[in-house]
């Protein structure tokens, strides 16, 4: 499981919360100079959680933004990339 190898290489990263279960839209980690890694998510798939828990679309949107983009916790906090296909409008 990715997240226990992502724990085993790197133990001080910080995932998101356990209990809310994100693991699978993990989709590495994150390097960058002079930053320290950071566990990246797939930005669409933890909306889409959130949404199969129960939230509308706009209500996933807003507490996506505000309680976990939002939620600075130091220099390991989560990092969500999204993606894009080259079919993708921009």
């Amino acid at each position: 499981m990715i997240v226990e190898i992502i724990a085993d290489l790197y133990p001080e990263l910080l995932a998101m919360d356990p209990q809310e279960d994100f693991d699978s839209a993990i989709i590495g980690v994150c390097h960058g100079y002079g930053q320290e890694p950071r566990i990246a998510y797939d930005y669409d798939k933890v909306l889409k959680q959130l949404v199969g828990d129960g939230l509308t679309e706009e209500e996933a949107s807003e507490h996506f933004s505000f309680n976990i983009i939002g939620a600075y916790v130091g220099p390991h906090t989560p990092v969500f990339i999204e993606r894009y296909d080259d079919g993708d409008e921009p």
